[in-house]
């Protein structure tokens, strides 16, 4: 389970970092699948949501939880639907997301390194 977690963790940087960022030397392509309510969904903005809600259902019980507020969050403000001026929303809720992912995973890795569950 913390193999499939750190690659889907991996995932949603690469595809939020190549979808937000654009570089020089690296072209992606940028398609608008579709709009709704005027706002353009885009091909990186539909894989993210992919890769966010297949992490959900690996993730444990706390952090499932948050990150599905998260994950709606996240969709409300994509949408146009959750706006705060001059704030992108929708950016630091990925970025809080993957923060979340990061922290399920230590704590699953100090968990099974801890000195208690090896005595037993």
């Amino acid at each position: 389970m913390n193999h499939m977690l750190a690659f889907l963790l991996l995932t949603l940087i690469v595809l939020w970092f190549l979808g937000y960022v654009h570089l020089g030397g690296i072209v992606v392509p940028d398609m608008i699948l579709f709009s709704i309510n005027g706002q353009p969904i885009t091909l990186w903005s539909v894989l993210i949501l992919i890769v966010v809600a297949w992490a959900i259902g690996i993730l444990a019980t706390p952090f499932r939880e948050i990150a599905g507020i998260l994950l709606v969050l996240w969709v409300l403000s994509v949408l146009g639907i959750l706006v705060i001026s001059g704030l992108a929303l929708s950016n630091l809720l990925v970025i809080a997301i993957i923060v979340g992912m990061v922290f399920s995973l230590a704590s699953t890795i100090f968990e099974t390194h801890s000195p208690r569950t090896q005595l037993r």
